[in-house]
Order: C-alpha cells, then structure tokens, then sequence
C-alpha cells in the first residue's frame, strides 16, 4: 500500500512539474531593442539596433507611443511616479543616475523596487512623496506598495519624461527604444508600446 501511495504522489509530482514546465516555456521570450528608424512599411518598422543590425518590428494595431522629452528637478513633484535607476548607498539611500517621470496613463507601471540592467544598480517605480534640498543634491522619498526609498539626485542625473505621443512619430531617423519586443517565430519582433526621442535624444 505505501508503494502505491508514494507512486501516486510522485505521479501527481511530476504532472504539476509539467505544468509548471509547460506554462514556463509558453512565456513569449522578449528582449529590450533600441536604435533609429531605419524604414517604415504599413505597420512594421525596421530598427538598426545597434550589433543586432537591422531588425524587423510589427506593431500592434493598438500600439501605445509615448515620446521621451527632457525634464528638470522642478517637473519632480510630490504626487508624480517616477522610475528612478539609481546606485545604492552604504546609509540606504539611492543615489540616482536616471529619473523617468511616467506620464499619468503610465502610474503603477512596474510598480516596486528591483535589480536594474546595470551591474550593482537598481530600479525603483514609485510615487514622490516628499522632496528636499540636500548637501548632495535633491532628495526626494518615494513610496511604492511595500515600501519607500530615499533618493538622492545629484546635478549630473538624467532626468527625462514620458508624454503621450502618436504613430505620426513613427518615421525613418526617429531614434526608439521597445522595452519589451516579443519574439515572432519568423525573426520578427511584435510590440504594444514604443517610446521615441524628441529633439534629437536617444530614448
């Protein structure tokens, strides 16, 4: 009987574990492209992303564009959500490289505070609470749903902001950025959301 028994939930072990599989290899695999507009035909257009070369993107018909415009420390006001890449301190605090202002459809995207994409960096998507002057620079506190940070802003942080944008955009020489390309089976790539510079910055 304890044979069966353990056979039973081992079975069940390994179809849990297959499901598990099974839903983990489902998940589109998406990467990050970035670079200029190389052409655009209907509603694809062609990225020279940097080593990748010249990549092919098909946009969804519903496709969110939002330009990438510069900003100030005095576009960052208690009440706004931000995403701030930054390096952490000895004392806790972040000391920011880059600021995103969201735009106000874009609150709570990625909300929380996580590795960034840089070695030893961090990002955190959280609403200003509060905002002082320090001896290093601006400090500001964030607030997201399990916390709060403290950020420091010195003079050399990048500080830039997403306002809606159009399709319009959408030409050949406007620099992009895709966070989140999903990757057809043909090579192509498909996305929902483009953010493209303004005045000459590379998002």
């Amino acid at each position: 009987m304890k044979t069966i028994v353990q056979s039973v939930f081992a079975g069940a072990a390994l179809v849990a574990a297959f499901a598990v599989s099974t839903v983990a290899f489902a998940q589109p695999q998406t990467v990050r492209i970035r670079g200029p507009i190389q052409a655009v035909d209907g509603s694809t257009i062609t990225v020279r992303a940097g080593e990748a070369g010249d990549v092919k993107v098909k946009l969804a018909d519903n496709v969110a564009v939002f330009g990438v415009v510069k900003a100030t420390l005095a576009d960052i006001k208690p009440g706004v959500f931000i995403g701030v890449g930054a390096t952490p301190q000895a004392d806790g605090t972040q000391r920011a490289i880059q600021i995103m202002i969201f735009a106000e459809s874009q609150r709570g995207t990625g909300e929380g505070h996580r590795p960034w994409d840089r070695p030893g960096t961090t990002m955190t998507n959280a609403t200003v609470d509060t905002t002082v002057s320090g001896v290093d620079g601006q400090v500001i506190t964030v607030k997201y749903k399990d916390g709060e940070k403290k950020v420091i802003v010195p003079p050399e942080a990048v500080i830039r902001a997403y306002v809606v944008g159009s399709k319009d955009e959408l030409k050949p020489g406007a620099n992009v950025m895709i966070v989140r390309a999903t990757k057809n089976p043909d090579g192509t790539f498909g996305a929902d959301r483009v953010n493209v510079g303004r005045d000459g910055i590379a998002p």
